[in-house]
């Protein structure tokens, strides 16, 4: 049976083993090398195994069994039968489960549990299979590398985490054998968080993109006869972009302004909000990333503006039939006004942009205080979500009352686009409100509404 002593010789002889020589195990061989063990390979055919790092023995599964007492299984859970007749060699040994599966509930039970039963004198931890065989190579020196470790003996647990702490992972214990299953999960997430925000702006884009080209390129192609076809790569993708970087920011801070008012009605903040609107809060952030994404595709749309073939044969052309009818432009104060104030709207809103995505970053955002980490992300996010407006409205100036411009009855993008962060505003705007903001701190310090007539009926009871 498994006990402290194990825990003292494993630190002492530094000695451990691996069964399986794949690139899984290859690697963590090299990193455990690196790190000062000795380390023992485990193979059905040890004279024949190449590419294993230098300095790192080769011996048979049962001989390098009884050599050490900590093993790592690097192998798949369909050739873990092997295992089965080195039972006796097993005893009281530290058996690491380093495998995956190729979708979730593959098997009835999770593989470590399953390592668990054919060897139950084993003492199994589940660990290290978040990691890929290129983290293990690296290290943690690229990125901060966690490493999800669980099992039902502590003093095993307690070895398997100073390895990884020695090989210079975070390593973190995740409770018994019972959350393998959770662990073998992990990395058959693919992005779970972005699902939701990535379907949003798949599908704004897919949205605006077809109905500028049906109001724009369509329209003047039908009625008017000319094709402008070649406005799609620059022109319209200019113009689907901050129209969607706009939402998905409004989207951003709507379910945030949602929840203080549904607070507000309920008069309380210990009920859970419903479940759509817990998920659209959880990922804010990622909704938050994406609009910076469309942001930054519009600023760089916008930069090559001046070196398109059309704009130069356009400002040209115009240029040429000045001098030919020997006219001269007048300058106008209000559109000189006008279009600095558009740009200067944009660029302070873009460098605000900016800084949210920046503090959305694991290493910033750990570094500000809860207190800091809200003011950029909730003040500064809406007074981006103000400018990032009053930029879009000053783009419309008085085009919003020019009826050539409503092609086949249908307003501009820009216009649609407003709709939805003029809400939030105006939403906020209520919120900021010295009465509805007293109510609002004093829900979020735990008072209830109805709660002062509980206490006295409860106060006049106590005195009866």
């Amino acid at each position: 049976v498994f006990n402290s002593q194990y825990f003292v010789e494993l630190h002492c002889e530094k000695r451990v083993c691996v069964f399986g020589t794949g690139d899984m195990g290859r690697s963590l061989g090299l990193r455990l090398l690196q790190a000062g063990y000795s380390v023992m390979f485990g193979s059905r055919r040890p004279q024949s195994c190449n590419f294993l790092p230098n300095g790192a023995q080769v011996l048979s599964h049962a001989e390098a069994a009884q050599a050490a007492h900590l093993i790592f299984i690097a192998v798949q859970r369909e050739h873990y039968d092997f295992l089965v007749p080195l039972a006796y060699h097993l005893k009281g040994k530290v058996l690491v489960d380093l495998s995956n599966n190729l979708k979730k509930n593959q098997y009835p039970e999770a593989n470590a549990e399953y390592l668990q039963s054919l060897v139950p004198e084993a003492e199994v931890v589940k660990g290290f299979n978040t990691l890929s065989a290129w983290a293990l190579q690296n290290g943690p020196s690229d990125a901060n590398r966690q490493v999800y470790i669980c099992g039902d003996r502590a003093e095993a647990k307690q070895v398997v985490l100073a390895v990884a702490t020695k090989l210079g992972f975070s390593a973190l214990d995740r409770g018994s054998l019972s959350a393998s299953r959770e662990l073998e999960d992990f990395p058959l997430q693919l992005f779970p968080l972005w699902r939701l925000p990535m379907r949003i702006a798949v599908g704004l884009t897919a949205f605006f993109f077809f109905y500028l080209l049906i109001r724009e390129i369509l329209y003047a192609y039908i009625t008017q006869g000319k094709d402008i076809s070649f406005r799609i790569m620059v022109s319209l993708a200019n113009r689907v972009c901050p129209i969607v970087s706009l939402i998905m920011l409004a989207l951003c801070y709507l379910p945030g302004v949602l929840a203080s008012f549904l607070q507000l009605y309920r008069g309380t903040k210990y009920r859970r909000f419903p479940d759509w609107l817990d998920r659209w809060m959880l990922c804010r952030k990622q909704l938050g990333l994406l609009a910076l994404g469309f942001a930054c595709l519009h600023v760089l749309y916008t930069l090559i503006i001046p070196i398109r073939y059309y704009v130069r044969f356009w400002a040209t052309e115009r240029t040429v039939t000045q001098i030919r009818q020997n006219g001269t432009n007048e300058f106008i104060t209000s559109r000189a006004w006008h279009s600095d104030s558009y740009l200067s709207f944009g660029i302070l809103g873009f460098g605000l942009y900016v800084l949210l995505g920046i503090t959305s970053l694991p290493s910033v955002s750990n570094a500000l205080s809860w207190r800091e980490f809200s003011f950029v992300q909730s003040k500064l996010g809406h007074l981006t979500l103000l400018l990032c407006t009053i930029h879009t409205y000053l783009y419309g100036g008085k085009r919003f009352l020019s009826a050539s411009l409503y092609n086949w009855y249908t307003p501009p993008g820009y216009m649609l686009c407003l709709v939805l962060p003029s809400v939030v505003l105006l939403l906020k705007l209520l919120l900021v409100t010295p009465c509805v903001d007293r109510n609002i701190t004093r829900i979020r310090q735990g008072w209830e509404k109805g709660a002062d007539q509980r206490n006295s009926k409860n106060n006049k009871t106590l005195v009866l």
